[in-house]
């Protein structure tokens, strides 16, 4: 039987969820498998956080760019999330891209995302990626369609 859908806390006509329950949103998925925290939320703001470890490393040895991605990504994502128009049902992506200016081997690597524009049909956020000691490390940017039901 499959589970029981869970609360989507993404509406912005809903009360904001916590940090704590955006981290919990992504479990079972790739935002808990990759391991990405949230440490801070409001809609014209959030930060994530993920630890480095093997398992995101590329065989150079140094953390995989689709890694810093997945954090920029999903950050953004859950920032469209909060902030969609009333009536709208989810979103989906229509473009990203990322500048990637170093990397890093261990330690906590962070995100700050902010949104660009939040209009009835599209999104486009920002993102910063730092590695451990706040050194910039990548810069992100997305564009995401807003879906109403049909």
């Amino acid at each position: 039987m499959p589970d029981a859908p869970r609360p989507d806390p993404a509406f912005s006509d809903a009360p904001l969820p916590t940090p704590g329950d955006l981290t919990a949103f992504g479990a079972g998925h790739l935002p808990g498998l990759v391991g990405i925290r949230f440490t801070y939320a409001e809609r014209s703001l959030l930060r994530s956080e993920l630890t480095v470890r093997p398992e995101l490393m590329a065989p150079n040895g140094f953390l995989h760019a689709a890694s810093v991605v997945a954090l920029a990504d999903t950050t953004c994502g859950y920032g469209t999330r909060l902030n969609l128009p009333a009536g709208a049902r989810g979103f989906t992506t229509i473009e990203l891209k990322s500048n990637h200016l170093g990397t890093a081997r261990e330690g906590v690597v962070t995100c700050e995302a902010r949104p660009v524009h939040t209009g009835r049909t599209t999104q486009v956020w920002d993102a910063e990626v730092r590695a451990p000691g706040g050194r910039l490390m990548a810069l992100f940017r997305c564009t995401q369609a807003v879906l109403y039901p049909n």
